[in-house]
C-alpha cells in the first residue's frame, strides 16, 4: 500500500488584529503532538534532496526520524551536529526556498514543514538547558573572528569544535549582529538569540563585546602582535544605502538600520522603560520590498502609528521578502502601493517631514537581477502626506573594519572578495563570509558562509601544524 500523505500541520499564531498592537511572537511553534504528526509526513528518501537545498547541509532526515521516534534528545543531536544556531534558523530561515523547496513530497503535494521542526526541535532542547556537546583537546592555534553575527557565530562554534581557540570582537554591546538589532522582537524573540549566543560561549567561544576592529586593533595587528593565526571577518552590511533623492536629510527619515536598532536592540517599543524615543503617532512610509522592509513596517504598526504603508517600484510578483511576511503585513493592515517610487522628500519650517512627491512605474525589460526593469511612467508624479519615512533598500558593508586591512580587495560596493566555496580572501590568512561578501541576504547563508570558512581554516591550520 503507498503511503497516504496528510496535509502539512498548521503552526498555530496569533490573530491579526491581536497581533499588529503587541510585539509578542507571531508564530507560536508546534507542539509535540503537531510535530509528530507532520515528522511522519516525511518519506525519509534514500536520496534526500533537502539536504542538498541546506546551506549548512543538516541531516534533515535523520532529526526528522527522531522526532518520528520520539527519540528527542536524539532528535537534538541530530539536528547540533551541523547547525549551531537552530532556533534561530527554524524561526527565519527562508526554508521554502531552500530545503522545502526541494522536499520530494512538494512534486505533488506540500513539502515537510522542516524549520517549523527544526524549531520545535531546538526549543525542546533550550526548554532543557541546552546540552552542549565535548570539544577535542587544544590544537594550540587560535582565530579571531570579526563580528558576531550569524556568520561569526557560526564560524566561531565551528573553529571550537575543530580544537582551535577561537575570540569573536563584536563591536556592539550585544552578540547577535543583524539578529539582535535588525530583526524584530515578533519574529524572532531576543531571548532565543541570547540562549544560542550563551551556546556559542559554552562551546568555548570568547566573544569580546563593545570591540571595534579598525579601532581597538587592526586586522594587520591581528595577525601581527596580537599572534591570531587566522582573522575571520562577519561584519555583516550595516552601512544603509539611501536613495539620492532630495529631502532625505530631513528629521523624520530614517534608515531600516537606525529604525530598527532603535526597535530591537534599544527596546523603543517599551518606551519609557527604556530610554529610546522613537516618533510614532503619524503617517508611515516605507520603502523597500524586502524583509527588511517587511520588519520596519510591521514594527511602525505596532509601535502604534495610525497608518503605515510599503512603497515598492515593482509589482507583488517580484517582491523579494517572503511570502510569509508579505502575507502577514497584509493580514495586519499594511498598505501596499506597488509600481510607485519616491522622487522627493517635503519639509515643514521645522526640518520635520511632512510629505513626499512619487511617481507611477510600469515593467519593462528584465535587469541583471532577472527582474523586470521598472520604468517611471511620464507625468504620473503624486504628492502624499507622510510624518515618517523609512529607507529600506539594501545596506554595505562598514569600511571601518577595512582600516590598514593591505592586500584585502574589495569589490566597488564595498564588499570583500572571498572564493565561495571556501571564504579566502586576497589577504593571506583572512577568510570572510556573510553579508560582508554578498550585501545584504540571509541569515542561513551567511551560516553556510562561516561554516565553509571555518572547514577550510581548519584544513589550513592542520597544514601548518604538520609543516
Amino acid at each position: 500500500m503507498p503511503k497516504v500523505i496528510p496535509n502539512r500541520m498548521e503552526m498555530p499564531r496569533q490573530e491579526p488584529e491581536v497581533r499588529s498592537h503587541n510585539f509578542n511572537e507571531v508564530a507560536l511553534g508546534f507542539d509535540m503532538e503537531l510535530a509528530r504528526a507532520e515528522a511522519e509526513r516525511c518519506l525519509q528518501c534514500k536520496k534526500p534532496t533537502c539536504i542538498d537545498g541546506c546551506p549548512v547541509e543538516i541531516n534533515i532526515p535523520e532529526f526528522i526520524l527522531k522526532i518520528q521516534e520520539g527519540d528527542m534528545a536524539g532528535a537534538v543531536e541530530a539536528l547540533k551536529a551541523d547547525n549551531n544556531l537552530p532556533a534561530i534558523c527554524g524561526r527565519v530561515c527562508p526554508q521554502e526556498t531552500q530545503c522545502e523547496e526541494v522536499c520530494v513530497l512538494a512534486k505533488k503535494y506540500e513539502p515537510v514543514a522542516i524549520g517549523r521542526l527544526e524549531r520545535f526541535v531546538a526549543d525542546w532542547d533550550m526548554a532543557r538547558g541546552m546540552a552542549i556537546p565535548g570539544v577535542p583537546p587544544s590544537s594550540g592555534k587560535k582565530v579571531a573572528v570579526i563580528g558576531a553575527g550569524p556568520a561569526g557565530l557560526t564560524c566561531a562554534g565551528d573553529l571550537v569544535r575543530y580544537g582551535h581557540a577561537v575570540t569573536i570582537f563584536e563591536s556592539l554591546h550585544e552578540a547577535g549582529g543583524v539578529l539582535i538589532y535588525g530583526i524584530p522582537e515578533f519574529r524572532l524573540p531576543k531571548a532565543i538569540v541570547k540562549a544560542e549566543v550563551d551556546y556559542v560561549r559554552k562551546l568555548g567561544v570568547d566573544i569580546r563585546l563593545n570591540s571595534v576592529i579598525g579601532r581597538l586593533f587592526t586586522i594587520d595587528e591581528l595577525l601581527g602582535e596580537q599572534a591570531y593565526d587566522a582573522v575571520f571577518l562577519g561584519t555583516g552590511a550595516g552601512l544603509p544605502n539611501f536613495m539620492g533623492i532630495p529631502g532625505e536629510n530631513y528629521n523624520g527619515v530614517y534608515s531600516a538600520n537606525e529604525f530598527l536598532t532603535r526597535t530591537n536592540l534599544m527596546k523603543a517599543y517599551l518606551f519609557p522603560e527604556y530610554d529610546t524615543p522613537i516618533k510614532v503617532k503619524g503617517r508611515v512610509v516605507v520603502v523597500g520590498g524586502g524583509n527588511v522592509a517587511m520588519d520596519s513596517a510591521r514594527c511602525a504598526l505596532r509601535l502604534g502609528n495610525e497608518e503605515v504603508r510599503i512603497i515598492y517600484r515593482r509589482s507583488r510578483t517580484e517582491l523579494p521578502a517572503r511570502l510569509e511576511e508579505v502575507e502577514n503585513a497584509e493580514e495586519e493592515g499594511i498598505i501596499f502601493e506597488l509600481l510607485t517610487n519616491p522622487v522627493e522628500i517635503y519639509g515643514d519650517d521645522n526640518g520635520w517631514v511632512r510629505g513626499m512627491r512619487c511617481i507611477r512605474m510600469e515593467l519593462g525589460e528584465p535587469d541583471a537581477s532577472g527582474r523586470r526593469r521598472p520604468v517611471p511612467i511620464p507625468g504620473s508624479e503624486f504628492d502624499t502626506e507622510v510624518d515618517i519615512v523609512v529607507i529600506a533598500i539594501g545596506t554595505s558593508p562598514n569600511p571601518l573594519v577595512f582600516t590598514e586591512a593591505g592586500g584585502l580587495e574589495r569589490t566597488r560596493w564595498g564588499t570583500v572578495v572571498a572564493d565561495e566555496e571556501t571564504g579566502r580572501t586576497t589577504k593571506a590568512r583572512v577568510w570572510a563570509g556573510g553579508d560582508v561578501v554578498t550585501g545584504a541576504a540571509t541569515v542561513i547563508s551567511a551560516m553556510g558562509a562561516g561554516k565553509r570558512a571555518a572547514a577550510d581554516i581548519d584544513r589550513y591550520l592542520l597544514s601548518e601544524s604538520e609543516d
